[in-house]
């Protein structure tokens, strides 16, 4: 069974950082491609990030380029998302996501597996 936990999540201020890692346990994770999606309240889940098993080739939303880094560590078995320049728009709950496969489209990445999510809250 997997297992995605995520950490990270929390308070900042417009402009500040913050960094999202997840955990994924219980399956091969050097072989998932992994990502990360939003949902802000009333809106519908959103791709973020996604990174290639092989490769390592990234996909981002354009509003989040520049600002966000996704990376992973297959020695621990995490992918990470770090948010700079943060706005209040970033404010969501964040999920990680893995496994699946990475297709074409503005929203790559067709996890297999979710995380439960991690609340972001950027203030203005």
């Amino acid at each position: 069974q997997v297992q995605l936990v995520e950490s990270g999540g929390g308070l900042a201020q417009a402009g500040g950082s913050l960094r999202l890692s997840c955990v994924v346990s219980g399956g091969t994770f050097n072989k998932y491609p992994v990502g990360w999606f939003r949902q802000a309240p009333g809106k519908e889940r959103e791709f973020v990030a996604a990174l290639t098993s092989v490769g390592g080739r990234t996909y981002y939303r354009d509003s989040v380029k520049g600002r966000f880094t996704i990376s992973r560590d297959n020695d621990k078995n995490t992918v990470s998302l770090q948010m700079n320049s943060l706005t209040p728009e970033d404010t969501a709950v964040y999920y990680c996501a893995a496994g699946g496969f990475i297709g074409g489209g503005t929203s790559p990445l067709r996890p297999a597996y979710w995380g439960q999510g991690t609340q972001v809250t950027v203030s203005s």
